[in-house]
């Protein structure tokens, strides 16, 4: 009886802690949609590709917390797939900011430092937040991980473009720009390698 009694609480308690981590993926959706309408219209305003580049990553969070919410409650295989497909996006990603920081390297123009400044301050408040709420669920399955090193990356990614914004306001010249957004490409594409990994791993585990 003692023993049933304890499942009970553990069962119990495993089904608050989904309800709660529910509850912080819609509240983590609602903040990266928001952010991406306000990011990429700056970005296009103030010419800057890591901000173009950060607000494409909005819009792929959104997404990802919006995956992740679906397969929440899901078997272990489906969430490994869903990973898998969320890390292919990821790589998508990291390819096509790379491709737009040469596009504006060979183009030329430099980006509007203040516009970059302000906008990465706000876009950093809005991660730092997100990965609080996130930061207890960082060492779950490889669905959970792949939601924890998005929100991760982009508070990496918002302090860079604030270093960028610097660099162009310093220099007058749009490289250090240019250098944070290939920066943000590289962590999205560490971090997709990273998920596919695990997932790989726990597909592997179930049809065994």
């Amino acid at each position: 009886m003692g023993a049933h009694c304890c499942n009970h609480e553990t069962a119990a308690q495993t089904n608050i802690r989904s309800a709660r981590y529910r509850k912080i993926l819609w509240l983590a959706l609602a903040v990266n949609l928001g952010m991406f309408l306000v990011e990429i219209g700056a970005g296009v305003r103030a010419g800057s590709v890591s901000l173009l580049a950060d607000s494409l990553d909005f819009a792929g969070d959104a997404a990802n917390y919006g995956i992740s919410l679906w397969v929440l409650g899901l078997g272990v295989a489906l969430r490994a797939k869903a990973s898998l497909f969320k890390a292919a996006c990821m790589l998508l990603f990291g390819v096509g900011v790379l491709a737009s920081a040469l596009w504006q390297w060979l183009s030329g123009g430099v980006p509007d430092a203040p516009t970059m400044g302000v906008i990465g301050t706000l876009a950093l408040l809005a991660n730092l937040a997100v990965a609080a709420l996130l930061y207890a669920y960082r060492e779950g399955d490889s669905n959970m991980r792949s939601v924890w090193l998005c929100t991760r990356n982009d508070a990496l990614g918002n302090l860079a473009v604030l270093l960028a914004a610097l660099g162009v306001f310093g220099t007058g010249s749009a490289w250090p720009d240019l250098l944070v957004a290939s920066i943000m490409a590289s962590l999205a594409l560490t971090a997709a390698v990273q998920v596919l990994r695990q997932a790989r791993q726990e597909l592997a585990a179930v049809a065994t």
